[in-house]
């Protein structure tokens, strides 16, 4: 009768592990994956940052000393000063052998790193085109992060089709030599420079012109590389500017080429027609251009959107980019064309043209008032402002291209 209370008395129940052993060994393997991936992505971001001195190093011909720069910008006066980037200033200066350069000044609080930077001068000066803006050199030095670049005298494109008089004296075929210059440009980046580009900021603000009114693309702040066998990725932060973004970028981060094709459509309408994209009066209304362009087409009346000033311009080879440029607008990537079609389409007039889609952003209140207008467009893109931005948590954080590995 012992024995059997005695095995009675024992249980097969598993017996509680003791807390004292278990949460010291948690954290120690915690602590050890920790370890592993940090030094893992230090040692990739010193793969980096190395490999990039390297590369920088090969362009110490074209590194400018800042007691150069300061002396060349008169100490970045006021004076010098031709505007604001999204990064930062840029000023007018002349160097000691008389030449004019246009030198943009990043700000300590851009988020714009010391190898986001180096990425950047690298992807610049490897980017050679006539309808580029050419980067002359850099200045790595103290505090200083300079960008110099060729000084082109007639500034951005917005001021002369947004300004009335300046709009008067570019005539149809200078307008339709600038459309066809930004196409080349995009069409370099996109598929005949070294590596795939998208710019991801194209605007008219970032289209400058030279002595002879060609256009040449500006400001790769935001640019970001592709894979040659890549079509698609969802980016981690959204940059550009209002107005100009792809919905499927501005909604979901899904990025493509088709991004700026669609910045580039926006573009040609607002050449054509010298009205903004991000609203323009109509006696007391504001119209939203995609959707007054739409309208007016599929009305028959594109007299409506050309700019009254193009009266003398071939009529046929305006409505023309009309067409194309409601072509890049559509909602779906899918359905706009690719710059190489776009290139195309401009270079043969006999090319048949598809019919185009709505555009994205559609509004079916041709008129609203400024207010309404302001609500719709803050509902479609999360602000109404046309501005360079970044979204996801810092609205200044930098995502510049990156050439290598992080």
């Amino acid at each position: 009768m012992k024995r059997c209370s005695v095995y009675a008395g024992k249980s097969n129940r598993p017996q509680p592990v003791n807390a004292k052993y278990v949460v010291p060994v948690l954290v120690f393997t915690g602590m050890l994956i920790f370890i592993c991936i940090y030094l893992r992505v230090r040692k990739s971001r010193k793969y980096s940052e190395a490999k990039v001195d390297d590369e920088i190093i090969q362009l110490e011909s074209s590194r400018f000393d800042l007691d150069t720069i300061r002396v060349a910008t008169n100490n970045f006066s006021d004076e010098n000063k031709l505007g604001q980037g999204g990064f930062g200033p840029v000023y007018k200066g002349t160097l000691f052998n008389e030449q004019v350069v246009a030198v943009k000044r990043l700000c300590s609080n851009s988020g714009q790193g010391d190898i986001e930077f180096k990425n950047e001068v690298l992807l610049m000066s490897r980017l050679q085109h006539r309808n580029l803006v050419k980067l002359l050199g850099f200045c790595f030095e103290r505090e200083e992060r300079l960008l110099v670049y060729e000084f082109l005298p007639n500034k951005s494109l917005d001021n002369h089709i947004f300004d009335h008089i300046g709009r008067a004296r570019l005539d149809w075929k200078k307008r339709y030599s600038i459309i066809k210059g930004i196409a080349y440009g995009l069409l370099y980046l996109h598929e005949d420079s070294q590596q795939r580009i998208i710019h991801r900021d194209l605007k008219l603000s970032n289209i400058l012109l030279d002595d002879d009114m060609n256009p040449k693309i500006s400001d790769f702040g935001f640019a970001r590389l592709f894979n040659v066998d890549q079509t698609q990725f969802n980016a981690s932060k959204i940059a550009g500017t209002f107005g100009y973004m792809a919905p499927e970028y501005a909604r979901h981060g899904k990025l493509s080429m088709k991004l700026d094709v669609f910045s580039f459509g926006v573009i040609m309408l607002e050449i054509v027609s010298g009205q903004k994209n991000g609203g323009f009066r109509n006696g007391e209304n504001v119209e939203h251009l995609l959707s007054f362009a739409w309208k007016n087409w599929t009305k028959g009346r594109t007299a409506n959107i050309i700019d009254p000033t193009l009266q003398n311009g071939l009529r046929f080879e305006i409505v023309r980019c009309i067409h194309i440029g409601l072509l890049c607008v559509q909602e779906k990537a899918a359905d706009r064309p690719t710059m190489a079609s776009v290139m195309l389409m401009l270079d043969s007039h006999s090319f048949a043209l598809p019919a185009p889609l709505q555009p994205a952003y559609f509004m079916k209140n041709s008129r609203l008032t400024v207010t309404q207008f302001s609500m719709c467009s803050s509902m479609e893109t999360g602000s109404s402002e046309q501005r360079s931005f970044y979204a996801d948590g810092s609205a200044n954080e930098a995502s510049i291209s990156s050439l290598y590995p992080r």
